[in-house]
């Protein structure tokens, strides 16, 4: 019995800056795509970050829904457009507010690396 690897998704072992309307955060992911480091640059949240295992899905050329829990219990959902660096969130913080956004999605010039 032979199993084909699930091919890798774009975002693997890249760096992206997304910004919302009144909120920044930069998204580093894990070489496998498995595991985000995030950080939140600006608005509200500013000086928050973490690291979290995330799952995504590929629902079209380019074009992945990441999510995650975050250690505070805040979840995540993006649809990313890695393609056309276009961003749309879901955001649910610790205290129960909910949040939807979109705005530009970039890759950061000096990437790092999540663990």
């Amino acid at each position: 019995m032979s199993t084909t690897p699930t091919p890798l998704p774009t975002f693997a072992g890249r760096s992206f800056q997304v910004e919302y309307d009144g909120l920044a955060a930069h998204n580093i992911y894990s070489d496998d795509g498995r595991h985000i480091r995030y950080a939140i640059v600006s608005g509200p949240y500013a000086g928050a970050s973490g690291e979290a295992e995330c799952q995504w899905r590929q629902i079209a050329d380019g074009v992945y829904v990441i999510s995650w829990q975050e250690a505070d219990g805040a979840t995540v959902v993006h649809v990313d457009d890695f393609g056309k660096g276009h961003s749309q969130a879901f955001f649910t913080a610790s205290d129960l507010t909910f949040h939807r956004m979109q705005g530009p999605l970039t890759a950061l010039d000096n990437p790092e690396r999540a663990p």
